[in-house]
Parts: C-alpha cells; sequence; structure tokens
C-alpha cells in the first residue's frame, strides 16, 4: 500500500503562483506512475499532469506550459509547480500513484483557489 499527504494549496490571485507537494510513503519502491488530478466544484475529476518514474511527464492541454510535475525520489515527494494561475484552475488538486503491480492510490486532496 502506498499513503500519500499533500500540502501547499491556498488562495492566490490570478496570475500567481503555488506549489503543491505530495509525500508518499510505505510500498514505495512500486511506485511506477504519480500524477496530479484536480476537481473543481460539480465537474469530474480531470488528469492535471502524469510522470512515469523514469519518463517526461505529459500535461493537459489546459496547463501546458505553466505548470511543471517533478519528483524527489530521494524524498518520495511528488511536486506540481503551478504559475500563472487563472480563476479556472481552482479546485480540490489530489496526487495519485500507480505501482506496478496496478494499485492505485490517492491522496486526501488540497483546495487551490484563485481569485480574479
Amino acid at each position: 500500500q502506498v499513503q500519500l499527504a499533500e500540502s501547499g494549496g491556498g488562495l492566490v490571485q490570478a496570475g500567481g503562483s503555488l506549489r503543491l507537494s505530495c509525500v508518499a510513503s510505505g510500498s514505495t519502491s512500486r511506485i511506477n506512475v504519480m500524477g496530479w488530478y484536480r476537481q473543481a466544484a460539480g465537474k469530474q475529476r480531470e488528469l492535471v499532469a502524469t510522470i512515469v518514474i523514469g519518463g517526461s511527464p505529459t500535461y493537459a492541454d489546459s496547463v501546458e506550459g505553466r505548470f511543471t510535475i517533478s519528483t524527489d525520489n530521494a524524498k518520495n515527494t511528488l511536486l506540481l509547480q503551478m504559475n500563472s494561475l487563472k480563476p479556472e484552475d481552482t479546485a480540490v488538486y489530489y496526487c495519485h500513484t500507480i505501482t506496478t503491480w496496478g494499485l492505485r492510490s490517492w491522496g486526501q486532496g488540497t483546495q487551490v483557489t484563485v481569485s480574479s
């Protein structure tokens, strides 16, 4: 099992920046894919960015060029640097992992609110 804990959300004005962190614990050596999802009020959860361990990241079109996903394997940490934030980025952001066994884990979520 993998446990995930996000932090770094908050309130920011449009055009500002935030950095989200997700610390993984448990069977971290089995993690194959890490990513960030978000869910706005009244909408379905959507993929923001994902990275295969040792591979290249992929981004949703809506965040390409503004968000950067990265990992610190030594600290079992997943980061999401969010720049040029827009009000439509407002959502609860969730950390997500998939292990080599195909098991999925989710964090509890962290709220990001962007004011116009």
